[in-house]
Formats: C-alpha cells, structure tokens, sequence
C-alpha cells in the first residue's frame, strides 16, 4: 500500500478482515494454492477492494508477516523489566516467545512449508529476532550476567533454540505443556549464556516469566 494513503476506521476494520481470512485460506489451503479471489470471498467484499489494499498476494503476506513479527515483539517487551538484569531479562523474553510461536503455531508452520517463496519475509524476522536478542546479550555482558564470549554467536545459539523447539513442540516431537516447555528453554538459554553458575542460579531464582506472559 502507498505510505500516504490515509484509512478511515472502517478501511483499516476491512483491510484487518482481509489479512485475517488470508491467514486462515494460507494455513488450511497453503501460500500457493490460495488465490486473491478466494481471500476476497472468504472476506465477503470486492475484489477491487482487495487492490485498494494491496497490490498483490504478496504484499498481503509481506504485511501479515510484518504484523505477526510486531506482535511478537510487543509481546516480548511485555515481559521484560527495566533495571533487572539482563540474563534475566533474557530468560523472560525468550519463554514469552517460546508461548507465541505456539499461539502463532498455524502462521510459523506457513513460514516452514512456503520457506523457498518466503526468503525475505523469514530473514527479515530471523534478522529482528537476533537484533533484539544481541542487545540483551550485550547488555548482559555489560552487567556481569552473560559471559564473554562472542554475543553474536550467543545470541544465534538463543534464537535457534527458541525456533528449534518452537518447531519440534508445532510437529508433535514434543508433547509436554507449553509453560513446561517454555520454563525449559529459558532455563537452557540462562545455563547456556550465563557467566557462572552463581550467575544462572541467581537468574532461574529470579520471577519467571510465565507469570507476566499475556
């Protein structure tokens, strides 16, 4: 959409009906096999509504995308509390992200299935993640919490746990609750990163997340 067009309430109600129904056709349907008069249909409006919006299928995704990735971050930043420490912090963020990949479970699997069509929408989000992962890591170097070694390799190693779970927990691999689940990768992200083991023990002590994830 061009970054001028202004939207009244009802535009941006319809346009959210438009990217919700096409999220529900990708997930049952698959990326390809959804067409933009399917997504139009299933939204009960005209098709030449859908181009006010959007100039393809495509965009329509790129910006589902965007807004899943918001959210996440949103969602993320919920949890984490300013003067804490960061591996601390650490430990919050990636337990509420381990919470809304599973929410997420239909979209992120899309992602897995469409990755040769999706190449820039799935590195835009890898690449936030780990922007957002490397600033705790530095901070928790900065603090004393994460140890010294290279953060950008630390902060790889947190976000491909949280995406490696995330996908076995989605596949049925693993079948233990959520909040088990998400209790256990942060507590395998704290002993990963930490400075010590005084540091981790400290850390696993501190509120776990769960309590404040939405």
């Amino acid at each position: 959409m061009e970054p001028d067009r202004r939207l009244t309430a009802q535009g941006i109600e319809r346009k959210q009906q438009l990217l919700d129904r096409a999220a529900e056709l990708f997930a049952e349907r698959g990326y390809p096999e959804t067409r933009v008069i399917d997504i139009v249909r299933a939204a009960g409006v005209a098709k030449g509504l859908f181009y006010w919006y959007f100039d393809n299928k495509e965009a329509l995704f790129e910006e589902l995308a965007e807004q899943i990735r918001l959210q996440l971050r949103r969602q993320q930043g919920t949890v984490l509390q300013p003067g804490d420490p960061a591996l601390v912090n650490l430990r919050r963020g990636t337990e509420a992200s381990v919470h809304f990949m599973a929410e997420h479970a239909h979209f992120f699997s899309l992602l897995e299935v469409e990755g040769r069509n999706c190449t820039d929408v799935l590195r835009r989000g890898t690449e936030q993640h780990i922007a957002d992962t490397l600033t705790l890591i530095r901070a928790g170097q900065a603090d004393g919490s994460v140890r010294h070694e290279d953060p950008v390799l630390l902060a790889l190693g947190v976000v491909g746990a949280v995406g490696q779970y995330s996908h076995f927990h989605r596949t049925g691999r693993i079948t233990m609750p959520l909040p088990d689940l998400a209790a256990f990768v942060g507590r395998h992200v704290v002993h990963c990163v930490a400075a010590d083991d005084e540091v981790a023990r400290a850390a696993l002590g501190a509120s776990a997340a769960l309590a404040t994830v939405p």
